[in-house]
């Protein structure tokens, strides 16, 4: 786990996503699930590689189930990208770190 990968709460998520001055990567996971888990180093390169370029968080659709619902996060991985506060774009399922570089680098 990166420190630089910040795990959000219904508390924290209005100031460091959607207050954000800087482009978002919201990933919607849980623990139990295999894809999720799969995407972890992933998740980590990018909050490595974009450290104070973009923020790279981890939403926990468990424990912060009334956020993953306001988003309707029905299956998960679902990253959202978010730029100015508004999302961006929508994927569901786990992307090669390749394309979602080329996603966060299209915000920057």
């Amino acid at each position: 786990m990166s420190a630089n990968t910040i795990y959000l709460t219904v508390d924290t998520f209005e100031e460091e996503v959607l207050k954000s001055e800087i482009p978002v990567l919201v990933d919607f996971y849980a623990d139990w699930c295999g894809p999720c888990q799969a995407l972890v180093p992933v998740i980590d390169s990018l909050s490595e590689k974009y450290a104070g370029k973009a923020k790279i968080c981890k939403l926990n659709i468990d424990e912060q189930r009334k956020l993953a619902l306001n988003y309707k996060v029905m299956s998960i991985p679902t990253l959202f990208f978010f730029k100015n506060g508004e999302l961006a774009e929508r994927i569901t399922g786990a992307l090669p770190q390749v394309m979602l570089e080329q996603k966060l680098d299209a915000l920057l």
